[in-house]
């Protein structure tokens, strides 16, 4: 079986499948066609499918003529029909892996698409987790579900491995194609040939582990690595305050120093799908072993609570005018989870706002790049234009995400008050109107 598929994988026969056609499985899929393999994509949203047949793109790291080229060519297509899983040769899994509302891992869609696909898998087939998941996933989860479904031998009739993804919305520099990747299967040859899949498709470098778990496991530390060092700059920010000290011009001090130091920011919090989310999925695991992961959860508590710091910051903001937060009218500058992208997962800017309308603020906002978002069950529009009489109405402008196509010289000059919590008016001469995070 390895032969044969390092041969196809040579030959560009492999026929390839993506299911979930969202930020990591949809830059995968057109980037697996590009490189000359067929590919077939899956998703339940029937919306998603549509336009990616059409030709239509909804992923900003997705060119929109690459994928209009490589649809009309029949290199890509989507469906939702999972038995088209039969014609499939390498199969990954891109699903969302959210929290439930008591903060546990809910992998019920990873879990749904194996099953899925354990229907329809057929001899010869790599099958690939790139889903950010707890270690053990992919052997105590998936393998027993494709073996249950298919009737199939792991190791012996198809391959099972896990990659995780590393995409990061935005990023100008570093793509699905160039982003360098791990894998980690069962068996040396099920990680062999499915290395030698991604090396076909990737230009950045596919480092190989020694099993699934330490490729979960890697993910989570990435992520986790993230959220304890902007725990220890948002703490530190905190206390920063009380000592009337610039965290941010400690953070650009400390970083002069050549080694030993990696800058990170504060902020009103975490945002996107990884970095809030990994480190609760590793606390979980952990219990099971009877473990407590102290430091992890010490930053995520800090973290969380960074929402509802800064809108106690604001409420000190508008008290030194005589204003109370109860009936004031706060515009939010900045929904996105981070500057100028419209990814709003997750998005501290949104509980930001939850906390202001639970103190009795009028709340609008305004988002170059996120026209309208989906949050707790309910739509809201972002308020068409910021103009000066809109700047001039609000009694608070609270920046949020730092986009660059924002007149904050305007901004400054028409805003009664303005809290900065991502220091995006670091280059305003004029302060007298500005406090910082």
């Amino acid at each position: 079986m390895k032969n044969e598929l390092l041969r196809k994988i040579e030959n560009k026969e492999i026929v390839v499948g993506v299911v979930g056609l969202g930020y990591v499985g949809l830059p995968l899929a057109v980037e697996k066609a590009k490189a000359g393999f067929k590919t077939i994509g899956f998703d339940v949203q029937p919306q998603k499918v549509d336009m990616v047949n059409a030709g239509h793109n909804y992923i900003g790291d997705v060119v929109d003529s690459d994928l209009a080229e490589i649809v009309k060519s029949g290199m890509l297509s989507a469906t939702t029909d999972f038995s088209f899983v039969k014609d499939v040769d390498f199969i990954a899994i891109c699903v969302p892996t959210p929290l439930d509302s008591h903060q546990q891992p809910d992998i019920s869609y990873v879990r749904d698409s194996a099953t899925a696909v354990s229907k329809y898998l057929k001899k010869g087939t790599m099958v690939v987790l790139e889903s950010t998941t707890y270690p053990g996933t992919t052997e105590e989860l998936i393998k027993p579900i494709l073996e249950n479904g298919s009737g199939l031998k792991c190791g012996e009739d198809f391959y099972l491995g896990f990659s995780p993804e590393r995409v990061d919305p935005g990023n100008l520099i570093y793509k699905t194609k160039n982003t360098p990747k791990v894998v980690g299967a069962i068996g040396k040859d099920a990680t062999e040939v499915i290395a030698a899949m991604y090396r076909a498709v990737l230009e950045g470098e596919v480092y190989e582990v020694s099993c699934p778990a330490v490729a979960e496991m890697e993910k989570i530390l990435e992520n986790t690595y993230r959220n304890i060092n902007i725990g220890l700059v948002n703490e530190l920010t905190m206390l920063c305050n009380e000592m009337g000290i610039s965290m941010w011009e400690v953070v650009d001090a400390a970083k002069t120093k050549p080694y030993g130091f990696q800058a990170f920011y504060p902020g009103p919090g975490l945002g996107g799908h990884c970095i809030p989310l990994d480190p609760y999925y590793l606390s979980w695991k952990a219990r099971e072993y009877g473990f407590h992961t102290s430091m992890i959860e010490s930053s995520m508590m800090i973290n969380d609570k960074m929402p509802e710091y800064c809108v106690d910051r604001a409420a000190k903001i508008l008290n030194k005018v005589k204003k109370a937060m109860n009936g004031s009218k706060v515009l939010v500058l900045g929904v996105a989870y981070k500057q100028d992208i419209d990814d709003y997962r997750e998005s501290p800017a949104l509980k930001v706002i939850d906390v202001l309308e639970r103190e009795g603020a009028e709340v609008t906002f305004f988002d170059p790049w996120v026209k309208e978002y989906k949050h707790n069950g309910q739509s809201r529009q972002s308020i068409p234009a910021l103009t000066e009489d809109v700047l001039k109405a609000a009694d608070l402008v609270m920046i949020t995400t730092a986009h660059t196509n924002i007149d904050y010289d305007m901004v400054q000059k028409n805003a009664a008050l303005i809290f900065d919590t991502k220091n995006a008016m670091k280059n305003i001469a004029n302060r007298e109107n500005i406090e910082v995070l």
